[in-house]
């Protein structure tokens, strides 16, 4: 069972995610050819105070 994970800011519309997940798993089910049920997705959302982006702390490039 191929497994994706993404690691990116919060996605407040839960809407927005499920159209996500959705067409993650059309484009994986087009590149393997498996079943959309094998497919595991999981969405980490992370605050911009735990990301450092070019050693500078995410909430603090955005705060400028």
């Amino acid at each position: 069972m191929p497994n994706v994970s993404i690691d990116g800011p919060k996605i407040r519309d839960l809407n927005i995610k499920r159209q996500l997940i959705k067409e993650i798993t059309d484009a994986l089910e087009k590149a393997y050819k498996i079943p959309r049920n094998a497919y595991n997705i999981v969405i980490r959302e992370n605050p911009p105070e735990n990301v450092g982006v070019g050693g500078v702390l995410l909430a603090d490039r955005i705060n400028k």
